[in-house]
């Protein structure tokens, strides 16, 4: 390989390789050898052949040694599991209990396309990307380590508040748990517009699109709420990394500079993302934004452009709204949240630690039944006292200056923020488990959710979201089975549409039309099971109250507003928000569900947390948008 400051003929050789001569440059050896380049037809014949292998040898723990197999890192086994036909690269290499002798391994290389990007002498390695589905071949062989060819932070992904801790969602940022950007879908992010062309988001904005028809509605990121939303879903910049910093996003502008939008705007980008989500991968939908105007969802055009999604495989999330009171149930009667199928999302107050005896539901954020009877929100997630990414040249950040955290940081509050922490954690579940539906995402992030006891119930739903082992399992329930019964195949309308008139008339003639979705032994176990869900997700509503004649169609046309969710009069003391302290450090990572690799910690906070672990062995006034 030649180097950079070195002899332009130079030769060298490893283990794995050697010497020889490919392409002008030498090299070769008992692997690769002089040897041409087969069909990869012929390569997919030999793997097929080889001897099949277990993903682990049995009878070993988790951290013991399997000396008959070469190591491949658990996140390309996962990705070899849920995306075998994708392409993933991988630096490979030798040990020195590898023997070059291994002839399939020589023909695995021989008789493939698949030719090393990079010979890696350092380590006697080489990089290469090769189709998931081999991994497991390699795997077969004795005296290789396969890891993937991750990308390169220069200060890695890391946060300097405590909800993506408190919540595991950094227990994916890096060491053998993190995710292969290649398998994290993208997410779409109705809004205000994403400012793409900062360091907390690389390349990952794949799309902009504006669709505001509103005229004072600046290029970008006028308003800011757009960026802030991403930032917490995608951030990757070091210090205020988002949920899921590996996922992709698509801007959709559909705000003004004031955080006001027309719903017929927002339905352009629904049908945007319908037309486009197999180009870019949109699996998720965040709106972190509600109607002005109360309705039903069987005949709000919002509901169904956002059903429209969720019945073509695009997973919808729905911020409450911050209308709520600390009185008591405020209800949600706006679109989208208001649609039973997709997942609403209310605000939790985590208070600064990592214990949930502290937590409490958002004193503005909303909570209640829909006006045709369904418990809102579903889950709740932390969404006081954030801090995200803004444009400088922002609304916000002329609005509230005061809540600058730094240049480009800002602090704000609302259930706005609270959609994209569950949007991030969605995927990745969904970078685990591709094949799962919108309803078992939506089931996953329910029966892991832990409770707040602090929280009435229903206020957070079912509690607040925690990515433990039960958020990624294969077989999650479905909340929705009751609704899908009456989904129907509508080929008029394009797919599946919703049967409003049969629900409304089983929903009218039984108030236990529902049960079927809380009966499953799968929801036997779950921890707010003794909250009883069932009897708290469907309310027998006063029919009168919500018939189809009381909501004028006037009322809820595509000219009708919709605004943010940001609750922009809720103020702290301190801009940075609810900061990862070493204590609370400390506290996460004795948490074995939760705890992330120590290196997503701040510099300073992991220094201080050596320090201290050393040491130990000797109510807010809310103005609802705009």
């Amino acid at each position: 390989m030649r180097m950079n400051g070195g002899n332009r003929g130079e030769t060298r050789s490893s283990a794995l390789w050697g010497t020889g001569n490919r392409g002008g440059e030498s090299r070769s050896n008992a692997l690769w050898g002089k040897g041409g380049r087969g069909a990869l037809t012929a390569l997919a014949a030999l793997l097929a052949i080889s001897v099949p292998l277990a993903a682990s040898s049995p009878g070993k723990g988790k951290n013991s040694l399997d000396l008959e197999h070469s190591y491949l890192a658990p996140v390309l086994v996962q990705q070899a599991k849920s995306n075998p036909n994708t392409m993933v690269s991988v630096i490979v290499q030798t040990d020195k209990t590898f023997d070059p002798g291994q002839r399939k391994f020589i023909q695995f290389l021989k008789k493939s396309d698949l030719t090393p990007s990079r010979q890696l002498d350092l380590v006697d390695g080489v990089a290469m990307t090769i189709p998931a589905k081999w991994l497991k071949k390699l795997q077969d062989l004795k005296g290789l380590t396969i890891t993937p060819d991750a990308p390169v932070h220069v200060s890695g992904y890391s946060s300097k508040q405590l909800w993506p801790y408190e919540v595991g969602l950094a227990n994916t940022w890096s060491g053998w748990n993190a995710l292969a950007p290649a398998s994290v879908p993208t997410i779409a992010v109705v809004d205000s517009g994403i400012q793409a062309n900062r360091a907390d988001f690389g390349d990952r904005v794949l799309a902009q699109v504006n669709f505001s028809t509103l005229p004072d509605n600046s290029a970008g990121d006028g308003r800011g709420h757009g960026t802030f939303v991403a930032g917490i879903a995608a951030g990757g910049a070091d210090g205020y990394t988002g949920g899921t910093p590996q996922a992709k996003l698509v801007s959709l502008d559909v705000m003004d500079d004031h955080g006001v939008a027309r719903t017929s705007d927002v339905i352009a980008a629904c049908q945007w993302i319908l037309a486009n989500k197999d180009k870019y991968n949109i699996r998720i939908a965040n709106f972190s934004l509600h109607s002005a105007t109360a309705s039903n969802f069987i005949r709000d055009p919002l509901d169904r452009a956002v059903e429209k999604l969720w019945f073509n495989n695009v997973f919808v999330v729905a911020a409450a709204g911050n209308y709520g009171t600390a009185d008591g149930p405020s209800g949600v009667p706006f679109a989208p949240g208001n649609d039973p199928f997709v997942m609403t999302v209310g605000a939790i107050d985590i208070g600064g630690t990592k214990s949930r005896y502290d937590d409490t539901p958002a004193p503005w954020s909303a909570w209640g039944h829909t006006l045709d009877g369904f418990a809102k929100p579903e889950v709740a997630a932390p969404g006081r006292y954030m801090v995200g990414p803004v444009p400088g040249n922002s609304s916000l950040v002329a609005e509230r200056p005061d809540k600058v955290a730094a240049p480009g940081y800002i602090q704000l509050s609302g259930t706005s923020f609270s959609a994209p922490v569950v949007a991030a954690a969605a995927a990745q579940i969904l970078a685990r488990h591709p094949n799962l539906t919108p309803d078992q995402v939506k089931g996953a992030l329910m029966a892991s959710a832990k409770p707040v006891p602090n929280a009435p119930v229903g206020s957070v739903g079912v509690g607040e979201i925690q990515m433990n082992l039960r958020a990624f399992t294969a077989y999650p329930p479905n909340p929705n089975k009751a609704l899908d019964k009456y989904l129907v195949n509508d080929v008029l309308a394009g797919g599946k549409t919703f049967n409003s008139i049969s629900w409304y008339d089983a929903a009218k003639s039984s108030v236990s039309w529902d049960s079927v979705s809380w009966d499953s032994v799968s929801w036997a176990d779950v921890s707010w099971n003794d909250v009883s869900w069932a009897d708290v997700s469907w309310s027998d509503v006063s029919w009168a109250d919500v018939s189809w004649a009381d909501v004028s169609w006037a009322d809820v046309s595509w000219n009708d507003t919709s605004y943010e969710d940001a609750a922009e009069g809720d103020t702290s003391g301190d801009p940075n928000g609810y900061e990862l302290t070493p204590e609370q450090a400390e506290a996460v990572m004795a948490d074995p569900d939760i705890a992330p690799p120590e290196d997503t910690l701040p510099a300073a906070v992991a220094s201080a947390l050596g320090d201290t672990n050393s040491t130990s062995s000797s109510t807010d006034g809310t103005i609802p948008g705009p």
